[in-house]
């Protein structure tokens, strides 16, 4: 197994510098990762610094709290690609969601869609927010708006991805579209356990600690 190429090597902190993603980039590059998951501001330079790699570029969208409108995701989208983008990671309307309104729920996740043409789209449902029977649901949405994945976490909120809610998350999409599991992989164990679980994708900042089989004390 080539685990390396199920991270999503990952730096959103609001206060993050050049510096580091400098340091992002040249692991990224070094280990050969799925990609790097950046925020919006930091997507032209990242992809640029990645044109000769295999590496792709990942950034957020209406991140981390999804309570923006669905044409400001479609244009955050639409800008992130055109500045190199491969994949978006959208955050969907948790309150929306909390509330039943399952209508708006899947129109602005298919305004990301749609906005995207051929690049990747990775629902964020913010597990810790919802219960199993909300989970299941977010998930069929995403499904039925042409997510090419569903997502647990932000790593913003009060947890990230457990075992428990990627293999829920898995049995709701079925084997056709992408789960990743994100905040919470700190060890190869961890990603061992998720990608057991049936995650395809791991979102963490402690990729090199992972392939290195080392322990991170915390982050994303």
């Amino acid at each position: 197994m080539e685990i390396n190429k199920y991270i999503d090597h990952t730096l959103l902190k609001a206060d993050s510098v050049k510096e580091q993603l400098n340091q992002l980039l040249s692991e990224a590059k070094e280990y050969d990762f799925a990609s790097v998951c950046v925020n919006p501001s930091w997507v032209s330079y990242c992809a640029q610094a990645l044109r000769d790699s295999d590496v792709k570029v990942c950034t957020v969208v209406g991140f981390p709290l999804g309570a923006t409108t669905s044409e400001t995701k479609a244009f955050e989208t639409k800008n992130a690609i055109e500045n190199g983008a491969d994949e978006i990671d959208m955050v969907i309307n948790i309150g929306r969601m909390k509330e039943g309104d399952y209508d708006y729920v899947e129109n602005d996740i298919r305004a990301v869609v749609e906005a995207s043409g051929d690049k990747l789209v990775k629902v964020i449902i913010e597990t810790c927010l919802l219960t199993d029977e909300e989970k299941v649901k977010a998930c069929t949405l995403a499904v039925n708006a042409g997510a090419d994945f569903v997502k647990t976490s932000t790593g913003f909120s009060t947890g990230g991805a457990t075992v428990s809610d990627v293999k829920l998350m898995r049995q709701t999409v079925g084997p056709n579209v992408g789960v990743k599991a994100a905040g919470g992989a700190r060890s190869l164990d961890d990603a061992l356990a998720f990608i057991e679980a049936g995650a395809t994708r791991i979102g963490t900042s402690a990729g090199v600690k992972i392939i290195n089989g080392e322990t991170s004390n915390g982050g994303y």
